[in-house]
């Protein structure tokens, strides 16, 4: 069974305010982390990254890899640079990085990389190891970086249900 897909109403452009916010999440900071660095309360940031996630279309629980590859994909933030030279990837592995940015239930992610989920941590391990991202909001960014995400929003919209 694949995850649903449904087509997403156009995205409402962010407000400045949130443009900020939402760079700080590209950039691979918590929620705490910006109200550190913004001098906002961390309740307030909470806030904004639910309005960031609502304009968006993106389910309540998503985790912040999938909203970074859709504030990348809408051109909502500024893009990505890296001096990093892309990595040769598996169709594969290519797959499980379309599907870990898209997806944040590992089911969904099993399902749309078309791998067993029990090989979905394995297989996630590897490719962070082999792009040398520290983690999966990282890998999107780099990948988006490297242009091996696509630069349109994702047409699929993630199951919120099993978050």
């Amino acid at each position: 069974m694949t995850p649903p897909v449904t087509t997403s109403p156009p995205i409402t452009p962010l407000t400045p305010t949130l443009q900020r916010v939402a760079q700080h999440l590209a950039d691979d900071l918590t929620p705490r982390e910006i109200a550190t660095r913004t001098g906002l309360s961390a309740v307030t940031v909470r806030q904004y990254v639910r309005d960031i996630r609502e304009s968006l279309h993106c389910p309540p629980r998503c985790k912040p890899p999938v909203i970074v590859h859709r504030l990348f994909a809408a051109q909502q933030v500024a893009p990505p640079t890296t001096d990093r030279p892309t990595p040769k990837l598996s169709p594969e592995q290519q797959l499980l990085l379309q599907a870990v940015a898209e997806h944040s239930n590992p089911h969904d992610i099993a399902v749309a990389a078309k791998i067993a989920p029990a090989d979905v941590r394995a297989a996630h391990d590897e490719l962070l190891d082999k792009t040398g991202a520290v983690n999966t909001t990282q890998l999107v960014v780099l990948a988006h970086a490297w242009g091996l995400l696509g630069t349109r929003p994702a047409d699929t919209m993630e199951s919120g249900a099993s978050q």
